[in-house]
């Protein structure tokens, strides 16, 4: 872990490169966008409401010149109506009557005509901007039916420069407005989102970098917060990845300092041994009747010890060699492992062989004694931890299926608890009594997974336990050929 302690951790980004800033400012464009959306439609009507104004300003001053006497009216108030009114020329259809009903003294080409009794709106978008892009002031002719029914229909002239100004002032508000409200909504937005999405993001984002400058460290996982939504899920799925990389951690450590313990205590160990094979055989040499029936078992005792810590020395390591398999009577061995249990169990246990005599196994013998061995010492610590009265029941027993040998291991014990089964053939994770490191059924698994086979846990409860162990054939080429070497021609 030191390397990585030693790489510089990146720091918070900056407002603008950070969610906050990009949340901020996408949330203004996005209103903006909205407001452009919502100006389009707007700066049409706006252009029609102008126009249709003016048509009824422009109704007004024809009616008054048509009450007139004799509809006759002196050039200054004519001028002064149709100023008042907006527009160049007025003219009304009645029927098939068109009447021009005023008109200014100076004589004007239209330039444009609109007819605002059927607008679509791309039309009246279209020409809205045409008249805020259009750099001279043109005189226009707009038609409409009169607001005051005075006729079928009014036709007015006018210039379009007032139009223009008026539609840009229009904008320019609708511009000022949508800025405002952009910020407005944006900072709204921006504080609940800031609330409800960037902050739990933020906590996740320290607490992933914290919890990677020591991943050991178990106060540096995250504590879930009580939310149900999705920022809630990724908070306990990374507690629940957190935890078990910190476990897993904790156990490669172990490891270590177990191969490092086991390292220098080897040599002396080894030595001790060796001592104590050479005082057995000397025992062996002895005519006491007693010393003569235990000093073989002894011996085999102290070689299978030896044999035991160069295996724990090898654990582990990728290139142990393969098993030395042969053709096995299966019940000789069970019943060595057997004499060698019941020197450890209590008065109270019983072992049962039940392997038939003539039943063989594929297996190396070793190996097959050490994972028994294993098996049948879990079975005797946990009956023995039941703590009643009655004889605890231990029992080996075998039967062939095809060309798979099954050995079961059974006892009448309390059962293994729930929370240790996930995880019984891990390293460290399933010590049957205090005191125990958790490694034999993990070195059992491991042999007999050289084997071709498994071990796996066949039934468990307040009744007892149950392993079964499946050791496959060895595959035998009938007909061994060598390909030839010389390349096709």
């Amino acid at each position: 872990m030191t390397g990585r302690n030693d790489l510089s951790q990146p720091g918070e980004p900056g407002f603008l490169r950070g969610l906050s800033g990009k949340v901020l400012v996408m949330t203004i464009l996005f209103v903006m966008l909205g407001e452009i959306l919502i100006f389009l439609p707007s700066i049409a009507s706006f252009r029609i409401q102008w126009l249709k104004g003016r048509i009824a300003q422009a109704e007004i001053a024809a009616l008054a010149a048509e009450a007139a006497p004799d509809s006759i009216l002196s050039p200054d108030l004519r001028t002064e109506i149709l100023k008042g009114a907006g527009v160049l020329v007025v003219s009304l259809t009645r029927g098939e009557t068109r009447k021009l009903m005023l008109r200014s003294e100076t004589d004007h080409m239209i330039d444009a005509s609109y007819d605002l009794r059927e607008v679509s709106w791309p039309t009246a978008v279209a020409d809205a901007f045409a008249v805020m892009l259009e750099p001279r002031d043109r005189v226009i002719g707009v038609t409409d039916k009169p607001p005051n029914m005075s006729g079928d229909m009014i036709e007015v002239a006018l210039f379009e420069k007032p139009l223009r100004e008026a539609m840009i002032r229009f904008g320019l508000n609708i511009l000022l407005l949508s800025v405002v409200l952009s910020v407005i909504v944006a900072g709204l937005v921006y504080l609940a989102l800031n609330i409800v999405l960037i902050r739990p993001m933020k906590r996740l984002t320290r607490n992933m970098m914290t919890f990677a400058q020591d991943p050991e460290d178990r106060s540096r996982i995250i504590v879930p917060s009580n939310r149900k939504d999705e920022i809630g899920i990724a908070e306990r799925e990374l507690h629940d990845m957190q935890s078990d990389l910190a476990a897993m951690l904790q156990q490669k450590s172990r490891l270590a300092a177990l191969g490092l313990a086991v390292a220098k205590v080897s040599h002396d160990l080894r030595n001790m041994l060796s001592s104590a094979h050479v005082i057995s055989d000397r025992l062996a040499m002895a005519q006491d009747p007693t010393v003569k029936r235990f000093a073989p078992k002894l011996i085999i005792s102290l070689d299978r010890a030896i044999s035991f810590l160069t295996a724990t020395l090898k654990f582990g390591r990728a290139d142990e060699p393969p098993p030395m398999r042969e053709r096995l009577l299966l019940n000789d061995v069970a019943e060595e492992v057997i004499d060698t249990a019941v020197l450890q169990a209590s008065t109270r246990i019983v072992l049962f062989n039940h392997v038939p005599p003539g039943l063989e196994v594929d297996a190396d013998r070793e190996h097959l004694n050490r994972v028994l061995t294993n098996l049948l010492r879990n079975a005797i610590q946990a009956v023995e931890q039941q703590g009643d009265e009655q004889d605890g029941r231990v029992t080996i027993s075998a039967w062939r299926e095809g060309a798979v040998a099954m050995i079961e291991v059974r006892d009448n014990g309390p059962g293994i608890p729930e929370r240790v089964r996930p995880k019984l053939f891990e390293a460290f994770q399933s010590a049957a009594k205090p005191g125990g490191v958790g490694l034999g059924l993990a070195i059992a698994a491991e042999l007999i997974r050289a084997h071709g086979g498994e071990i796996r846990l066949h039934a468990t409860g307040p009744e007892g336990t149950a392993f079964h162990v499946v050791v496959p054939d060895a595959v035998v080429e009938l007909r061994p050929g060598r390909r030839g070497a010389r390349n096709r021609a």
